[in-house]
């Protein structure tokens, strides 16, 4: 069985005035209010989202801030797991040929990012539970802030933080 809910509004239909004997001369004002019931499922559908290049990649559109989020996750997490495993701090390992693995990890996301987003799917629409799409910006603006402090660290340390 389906639920539905129920919207009552109300709408003045009518002022009445009367008076009192004229003993007092007073007037009274009713006001007649006509009660119905409306229902909420005849409200509009949400609008579709735009599927244009330009509003995809535009500066408040969907994909720049979780595309570049997703990077600085990854980047983040393999920048220490470089570090633990080889030693070098985040600058040498760009300078050590990461540039090349950066590139290609930058182009594969980025693709798979903008495919569902030029077919009209949004995060939003798709997260529930712990893992939600603001849970995911979130974690990407932490993992770009951590990413850079990372690289501040190591440059005025002058060697790698772990």
């Amino acid at each position: 069985m389906a639920a539905t809910s129920v919207l009552f509004t109300a709408t003045p239909v009518a002022r009445l005035t009367t008076t009192t004997p004229s003993s007092s001369r007073r007037n009274i004002n009713f006001a007649v209010v006509r009660c119905m019931s409306q229902d909420q499922q005849s409200s509009p559908a949400p609008k579709k989202a735009s599927t244009k290049f330009s509003d995809v990649l535009a500066f408040s559109g969907p994909a720049p801030e979780r595309i570049n989020g997703r990077l600085a996750m990854i980047g983040f997490v393999s920048a220490l797991a470089v570090e633990l495993s080889s030693g070098q701090d985040v600058l040498s390992q760009i300078s050590n040929g990461g540039v090349p693995v950066f590139v290609a990890t930058s182009v594969v996301l980025s693709l798979a990012s903008l495919v569902p987003l030029f077919k009209g799917v949004r995060a939003e629409s798709k997260s529930n539970g712990l893992m939600t799409s603001d849970a995911e910006l979130w974690n990407g603006r932490v993992a770009m802030l951590g990413l850079v402090a990372l690289a501040i660290t190591e440059y005025v340390k002058g060697s790698a933080l772990v």
